[in-house]
Parts: C-alpha cells; sequence; structure tokens
C-alpha cells in the first residue's frame, strides 16, 4: 500500500509514541520519553517500509508486536512475560480504538471506505482520535497504577 511520507509524519508517528507510552505503562516502566520517542519513530518507520513492500495487509502489526515487544524487554530489563502482555495489550487498544473510531466517525462524516483509502488528508484527520484515545488511556492507566502504590 502507497503511504504519503506526510501520513508517516502526522498520523504514523503520533500513533506509534502512543503505542509505545502506553506499553511502557502497562509494563509499570517510568515515562522516559528519551527512550518513548526513537522507539515510536523507529516502529513507524518499520510499519511504513514494510506497508511499500506487496506484503498482505496486517503482516505489519505482527511486526510492529515483535519490535515493541523487544523494545520492551531491552529497555525495562527482562520480565518477558510482561513485555509479551504490554505489546500485545497496547496493539489490541489501537486496534480497537481505531476500529470504534472508523465505525463511529466515517457514517457520521458520511465518509466513505473508498474516500479514505484515496484522501490521505482525510485518512490522517480521522486517525487522529485514535491516537488521542491511546495517550488518553496511558494517562488514566498510569494514574490507576500511581493511586494503588
Amino acid at each position: 500500500m502507497n503511504i504519503p511520507i506526510l501520513a508517516l509524519i502526522f498520523q504514523g508517528i503520533p500513533e506509534q509514541i502512543a503505542l509505545v507510552t502506553l506499553a511502557f505503562v502497562i509494563k509499570r516502566m517510568p515515562l522516559k520519553w528519551k527512550l518513548i520517542v526513537p522507539i515510536g519513530l523507529v516502529l513507524a518507520i518499520v510499519s511504513f517500509l514494510i506497508r511499500l513492500l506487496a506484503l498482505p495487509f496486517g503482516l505489519h502489526t505482527i511486526f510492529i508486536v515483535i519490535l515493541l515487544f523487544i523494545s520492551l524487554i531491552w529497555a525495562g530489563k527482562g520480565d518477558i512475560s510482561l513485555s509479551l502482555l504490554a505489546s500485545l495489550l497496547s496493539v489490541l487498544a489501537l486496534i480497537l480504538f481505531e476500529s470504534l473510531s472508523l465505525s463511529i466517525l466515517m457514517p457520521l462524516l458520511g465518509i466513505t471506505s473508498e474516500s479514505l483509502l484515496t484522501d490521505f488528508v482525510l485518512r490522517i484527520f480521522l486517525g487522529e482520535p485514535q491516537v488521542i484515545l491511546i495517550f488518553l488511556s496511558a494517562y488514566f492507566v498510569n494514574r490507576l497504577l500511581h493511586k494503588r502504590k
């Protein structure tokens, strides 16, 4: 799938940074932006490059889970099971929020699937609510975990 560089910059990178943030929170790692942002950038670029290849759709998601898992082990110094759980739950949250956002906004705004595939400005615009929802989830989960301590 051909994706313009603007989609990478304005949707892919923020989305992956939000994903990594949520994974850090789920794993109960400190939110070190000097780690989160570079990991998010790498995940976004890898996802972008995989989508440029003629590979089946969704394969980039498997690569993202694996890379996020490896990154969490590396940055969190171990705990494989919690790293796997954080990776899977974060990607699941992304899929859930993306599905929810699109299923609400597309009919509400009268947008068709075809127009979403051809109009990348529209696609970037419709991708922002899921990014916000992931960041909000990270914030509230982090707050909930800190109240328990």
